[in-house]
């Protein structure tokens, strides 16, 4: 990893010499404009989404360009609290309303997506040799929500950036083959509009990823697979709840050490389920859930743009390719479990 994503509590021995309040600000202004490239790029591609863009771009820059170590409290700001900022966000646009509406046995279908991708990706990574951290970062990338749950559990149970960095890297590969391969797979299995885009929201990584994917199974198959998406991302707040009082238990909460470690219920996780109960209410008025969107999209960019700016070609190299097949076989496992329970639900 480079010296420009240093984890966030690197000690402020750094930055000697610099105001607190502000050594962040040159960081997170270069990951503001490389979020406001990304949306450009974006407005001229419909089919790409700004957040998928902003990963990619940052990598980019990352491999081709220095980015000087003076930037680097702003990039971590970026790839952590301004994430969680945007997971908060992204709360209000999952209503319950919505999600019940999949009908019992759709919502089943999450459920036993996201575990049993989670459980048998860790099994398998440990058969595989994977360490843990990477494992465990896999399998909530891929079985939740993309690069944003790969930051998520990062932040409870205070991951290696090169991890978190290689996690974010297989998600954007992984999921980006998915783009074509749905579609495809669809139509060979006769699948109706209605169930390809249900699966396209139960397999797929990212958000991004399966509004690209909708929109080319067409209008109808778009609303369900975002529907189903969202209630895959409903299952960041539990997950990331075990995942933290796991790290307490681990680390001896209970011998007085608790001041060290993530709270049992992360402070973004309260704050997107009251973002999704304030949505279900049905009270909030349309503009302002448009302009949230807006802004939830901005914030989510500018992370992943500082996600992006980890992800180093030559370390994602030198890992091998254990890794690499965990990431195929739990794309294969989540989206063949997302396909069973799609056509038993119809």
């Amino acid at each position: 990893m480079s010296s420009a994503s240093p984890k966030s509590g690197e000690s402020s021995a750094s930055v000697v010499g610099q105001r607190p309040r502000t050594v962040w600000l040159p960081g997170l202004a270069f990951c503001t404009a490389g979020m406001t490239v990304a949306t450009l790029v974006a407005s001229v591609l419909p089919a790409v989404s700004p957040l998928m863009v902003a990963i990619v771009l940052g990598a980019v820059v990352a491999n081709t360009l220095p980015v000087p170590a003076g930037l680097a409290p702003g990039i971590a700001l970026a790839a952590r609290r301004v994430l969680r900022i945007g997971i908060v966000l992204l709360g209000l646009q999952v209503g319950l309303q919505d999600i019940l509406g999949l009908g019992l046995p759709m919502v089943l279908t999450v459920v036993a997506t996201v575990g049993i991708g989670l459980l048998v990706t860790v099994w398998a990574g440990a058969r595989l040799g994977v360490p843990p951290a990477q494992r465990l970062l896999i399998a909530c990338g891929f079985s939740i929500c993309g690069a944003a749950a790969v930051a998520a559990v990062d932040g409870v149970t205070d991951a290696e950036e090169e991890d978190v960095a290689l996690a974010v890297g297989l998600v954007v590969l992984f999921g980006t083959l998915m783009i074509p391969l749905v579609p495809a797979a669809s139509g060979l299995l006769g699948l109706t509009e209605h169930q390809a885009g249900l699966w396209a929201g139960a397999a797929t990584h990212e958000v991004a990823q399966v509004v690209a994917i909708g929109g080319t199974l067409g209008s109808g198959a778009l609303t369900v697979a975002v529907v189903a998406k969202l209630a895959r991302v409903l299952m960041l707040a539990p997950v990331m709840t075990v995942l933290a009082w796991r790290t307490r238990r681990a680390a001896g909460a209970t011998d007085g050490h608790a001041g060290t470690l993530p709270p049992l219920v992360p402070l973004f996780v309260v704050g997107f389920v009251a973002m999704l109960l304030l949505a279900s209410t049905g009270r909030v008025p349309a503009p302002v859930l448009e302009g949230a969107r807006t802004l939830e999209s901005m914030v989510l960019a500018t992370a992943m743009f500082a996600l992006g700016l980890g992800v180093r070609v030559r370390a994602l190299l030198g890992v091998g390719v254990r890794p690499v097949v965990l990431g195929a076989l739990s794309t294969v496992v989540v989206a063949g479990t997302a396909l069973v329970g799609v056509l038993l639900a119809s």
